[in-house]
């Protein structure tokens, strides 16, 4: 039986990409229709996240053209990860599964053939992970791979070199979304879901049009997002360097009692000062850590809508 398939689409600035891409998701899914994969009810969601280019008239102009296309228009830029949550949660009323990808061609639409096959043996995710990065500049691939590996040392349960492409079926949506809190990041969400998966790996390409807006410090950014919202390792390392410095300051309260004793004389050395110092540093650090989560549970209480949709066309 047939499936109905929505693919969801972020779009930031994307006007220039926009005309060269979707043609090939279109051809996807009319090429999957021919093979009875997916029913004539598979749509493309198109999501513009408060772009500053013409990214919207272009999205107005394609669906004007295919009426397969949906486009959500965004009231203001939400961010990429509750784009997609938007996308999704007005997708799983109406698909029985649907796929996130990016819009500039960088993920293989070639795999969605196999999760589409992952998903009907029974896998309710199924996670489209990047087999290589040969082709990516050095810097590129030292910052990713350090992203990536930060990661891991933190526990966040992401499966490496997975991203935002990715199928799910309408039940893992539906958990997904059950998911209420501001801050969180998809992929580590995704990935420590307990339902049945699998994964896809692909080739990954060079931009269809336009450059990627991850700088070095977003993904450092995100990488430390991700670590503060699904991570203890900051806590547990605050926790460490206070037993250090605790045993640290202790014996140095040792060594300056025994000198002082030897010299009939109290007098603080001056390595104990430093120890002090280090004491102080080390607290206001932890303290700056603190802050960051209590931030964050700041944000929690607010209960702040995650985003505002202003108009949908479909």
């Amino acid at each position: 039986m047939a499936v109905c398939l929505y693919f969801v689409v972020p779009c930031y600035n994307d006007a220039d990409v926009l005309p060269i891409s979707v043609p090939v998701f279109l051809k996807k899914l009319r090429d999957l229709h021919a093979e009875n994969f997916i029913s004539d009810q598979s749509r493309l969601v198109l999501l513009n996240d408060g772009s500053s280019d013409k990214t919207w008239d272009t999205i107005l102009s394609l669906r004007a053209q295919d009426k397969r296309i949906v486009g959500i228009n965004m009231a203001h830029n939400a961010g990429e990860q509750n784009t997609l949550l938007a996308g999704l949660s007005y997708a799983v009323t109406r698909a029985d599964c649907a796929i996130t990808m990016d819009s500039d061609l960088q993920d293989d639409i070639e795999a969605v053939d196999r999760m589409l096959e992952d998903y009907l043996a029974g896998n309710e995710i199924v996670l489209g992970v990047r087999s290589g990065r040969d082709e990516d500049p050095f810097f590129e691939r030292l910052s990713t791979g350090l992203f990536y590996r930060l990661m891991e040392i933190a526990g966040t349960g992401q499966v490496r070199e997975h991203a935002n492409y990715r199928l799910m079926s309408k039940k893992a949506i539906g958990l997904l979304l059950e998911h209420t809190e501001t801050h969180f990041y998809l992929p580590c969400v995704v990935s420590n879901m307990g339902l049945k998966r699998s994964m896809v790996y692909h080739k990954r390409f060079a931009r269809a049009a336009g450059s990627s807006g991850y700088t070095v410090l977003k993904k450092l950014r995100l990488a430390l997002d991700a670590v503060m919202i699904h991570s203890l390792l900051p806590l547990k390392m605050i926790s460490a360097a206070a037993v250090f410095c605790a045993a640290l300051f202790l014996a140095s309260v040792i060594v300056s009692v025994i000198a002082s004793v030897r010299a009939q004389a109290f007098d603080t050395p001056l390595w104990l000062l430093s120890a002090v110092l280090l004491v102080g540093t080390l607290s206001l650090f932890s303290m700056r850590i603190l802050a960051e989560y209590l931030r964050k549970n700041f944000d929690e209480t607010r209960r702040e809508p995650r985003w505002q949709i202003d108009e949908i066309l479909e």
